[in-house]
C-alpha cells in the first residue's frame, strides 16, 4: 500500500469511528445446543488453532498479558539472536515446539511441528508502521530469519514448520507461507497489508478476526489474502482496539477448544481464563469441561445498541458470525 492510499484508508477509519458491525443471530440456529452455543465446526478450528494464538501472544515479549502457563503442547525453544540493526526497526518473533497429542497407547510426545511467531505492532512509537507497513523492511527480515532458523542443524529432523502471528506480525506470516508454500499459517486479527500475490499458498491459510476490530475497516481498501476465515464475536461490548488485542482473542479461541480438547482445558484452569462475554452464563462461570453436553439451548449474548435497550431480551439475544470466508 502507498502512503496516498494509506491517508485514504485513515482518513476513512477516522469517519468511520461510529460504524456498527451486525451480529450474526443464532436465535433459531442448532449451534444453541451445541457447548456453549459455538458451532461444531468452530470448536474443531479452535482445537485446531489455540496452540498459534498463544504462541502468537507470547511472540510479545515483555508485555504483561502473556500465558505464563502455555499447556502440555507447546515449549519455548531459544531462538537466534536479532541484530540491534533490526530489532531497532520494530522487528521480533519466538520460537515453539508444539507436541503431538498423547495416545492412550502411546504416552510419549514428539514433536509435531516448530512454530515461528511473529510479534506484531507496539503502537508506542511510529517504528512499525514505517518499517513494517509503510517499508517492506520487516518483511524482508521475517523471510530472512526464517530462512535461518529452517537451517539451523538442531531443526534437520524434517519436523514441519508452521508460521503465525497476531496483527502486523500476521501479515509478515503471511508473506513467509508465500515465499514457502510447504508451510502452514494461521494469523488473529492480521493485517491487510502485506505484498504479495494473494493466491499464492491460500489452501494453507487460516485466520481467526474478532467481528469489528479495528484493522477490518483498513481491510476495505485492500483485498485479504486469500485463507480459511473465521470471524468470531466474542467481545461485542469491546470497543474496536481493545478487539484488535490478540490476548481476549486468544482467550476465546482457547475457551471454546476446551469444548473439545482437554488440554485446552488445562490452560483455561491454569491462567484463570473467563468466558467470553458473548456466551451464555454468568461471568464468572468455571469451564464445563470436554466432555460437557448441554441439556438446554446456550442462546449467546450480543451488545444491545441504546435504542434497544427497552426491547425484550428475546429481541437482542443473537450470536456470534461463525462463517468461513
Amino acid at each position: 500500500m502507498n502512503l496516498r492510499t494509506l491517508s485514504i484508508a485513515l482518513l476513512a477509519l477516522s469517519l468511520s469511528a461510529c460504524v456498527t458491525y451486525p451480529d450474526i443471530s443464532q436465535s433459531r440456529s442448532p449451534c444453541r445446543m451445541e457447548a456453549g452455543g459455538w458451532c461444531s465446526f468452530v470448536r474443531d478450528a479452535a482445537v485446531e488453532a489455540y496452540p498459534y494464538a498463544i504462541a502468537a501472544t507470547n511472540a510479545y515479549t515483555g508485555d504483561d498479558d502473556l500465558y505464563e502457563d502455555i499447556g502440555p503442547t507447546l515449549r519455548t525453544l531459544e531462538r537466534l539472536e536479532i541484530a540491534e540493526e533490526d530489532a531497532a526497526k520494530g522487528f521480533g518473533y519466538e520460537l515453539f515446539e508444539q507436541f503431538a497429542p498423547v495416545t492412550i497407547n502411546n504416552a510419549r510426545r514428539w514433536p509435531a511441528a516448530r512454530i515461528m511467531a511473529f510479534r506484531g505492532t507496539d503502537f508506542d512509537g511510529f517504528t512499525d508502521i514505517f518499517y513494517g507497513t509503510l517499508r517492506n523492511d520487516q518483511i524482508a527480515l521475517a523471510i530472512r530469519y526464517f530462512e535461518a532458523e529452517q537451517a539451523r542443524e538442531e531443526f534437520a529432523d524434517g519436523v514441519p514448520w508452521i508460521v503465525v502471528g497476531h496483527s502486523l506480525g500476521g501479515a509478515l506470516a503471511t508473506e513467509v507461507s508465500m515465499k514457502h508454500p510447504e508451510v502452514r499459517a494461521y494469523m488473529f486479527n492480521t493485517s491487510p497489508f502485506y505484498g504479495g500475490d494473494a493466491m499464492t499458498n491460500d489452501v494453507r491459510r487460516t485466520v481467526f478476526n474478532e467481528r469489528g476490530e479495528v484493522l477490518r475497516r483498513f481491510a476495505r481498501f485492500d483485498a485479504d489474502p486469500a485463507a480459511d476465515v473465521f470471524t468470531l464475536n466474542c467481545g461485542p461490548e469491546n470497543d474496536s482496539f481493545t478487539k484488535h488485542k490478540v490476548r481476549p482473542l486468544a482467550d476465546c479461541l482457547i475457551w471454546i477448544a476446551a469444548y473439545g480438547d482437554d488440554e485446552a482445558g488445562e490452560v483455561v484452569s491454569a491462567n484463570g481464563i473467563m468466558r467470553p462475554m458473548v456466551e451464555c452464563g454468568e461471568a464468572d462461570k468455571p469451564h464445563p469441561g470436554a466432555s460437557y453436553r448441554p441439556a438446554t439451548p446456550c442462546v449467546h449474548q450480543a451488545r444491545r445498541d441504546e435504542e434497544d435497550n427497552d426491547s425484550s431480551a428475546s429481541d437482542t439475544d443473537t450470536g456470534p458470525d461463525t462463517n468461513t470466508d
